[in-house]
């Protein structure tokens, strides 16, 4: 499903990635270890298309994506939920994971979508209507990675899961 080749990347001068290379199958969860600085977000931010390659070669269901901008990649069926989360905090719930859905025209897949999330993440149902600025860190969690699903990729990266939750908030985020 994803093959990474020989990647290099990094931010202006500064190298970050040398040589990397990955395989992804279809329905395979694969989890990049490594300490801090090694270069795991910036993989994941290069193949989402936030980074563009300086070199190699990266392939989504056999085609090319390198150089590929986010939007594209997005529209392809690959899902990136940033560290950061970057949710909209004067929002509700509800409307960051609509925003998650932007590339579904029908509204009808929308819904199936929404109602999907909902039900592997019953605690934003129960907030739908809140505020996404006034989640708990692992809801806010649940909610970026449910934002990703929204658009029903074929792949989703997710960088750093659980970082910042509590071992018992972690198994109710997976």
């Amino acid at each position: 499903m994803l093959e990474v080749k020989n990647l290099d990347a990094g931010y202006g001068f500064l190298q970050v990635l040398w040589d990397v290379s990955l395989q992804v199958a279809e329905g395979e969860f694969v989890a990049l270890i490594g300490p801090n600085g090694a270069g795991k977000s910036t993989t994941l931010k290069t193949i989402a298309g936030l980074v563009p390659p300086k070199k190699g070669e990266i392939y989504f269901r056999g085609e090319p994506i390198g150089g590929k901008g986010a939007h594209e990649i997005s529209r392809m069926g690959i899902s990136f939920v940033s560290e950061t989360l970057n949710l909209f905090t004067n929002m509700s719930v509800e409307e960051n994971l609509l925003l998650g859905a932007y590339i579904i025209r029908d509204k009808l897949v929308q819904q199936e979508m929404l109602d999907y999330v909902y039900s592997l993440f019953p605690r934003l149902n129960a907030r739908r209507r809140q505020l996404a600025g006034t989640l708990s860190g692992g809801e806010r969690k649940m909610l970026a990675i449910g934002r990703g699903m929204m658009s029903n990729p074929s792949l989703m990266l997710v960088d750093e899961p659980s970082l910042g939750l509590a071992p018992k908030l972690t198994l109710g985020v997976f």
